[in-house]
């Protein structure tokens, strides 16, 4: 992992097309502002994951267990 100090204000560029800027700092929380094409989605952590397991879980239903080890190889 990379760790960087940024104040509010400045920001770090992402494989040259994804900007992510501090916009505000209050106590212990930060408030980001992301610039990135449409084409590339962008979550909360915790709403990922929800997806994640959402998916694996309709995926497992239809097509099984042995499906999903086959993908997680």
């Amino acid at each position: 992992m990379l760790a960087l100090s940024r104040r509010t204000g400045e920001s770090i560029v992402v494989d040259n097309d994804v900007e992510i800027t501090i916009l505000e700092i209050k106590g212990d929380q930060v408030k980001l502002g992301i610039k990135a094409p449409k084409s590339v989605p962008i979550y909360r952590k915790e709403i990922f994951a929800q997806i994640q397991e959402e998916n694996m879980n309709a995926f497992a239903g239809e097509a099984g267990i042995e499906a999903l080890k086959k993908i997680k190889k």
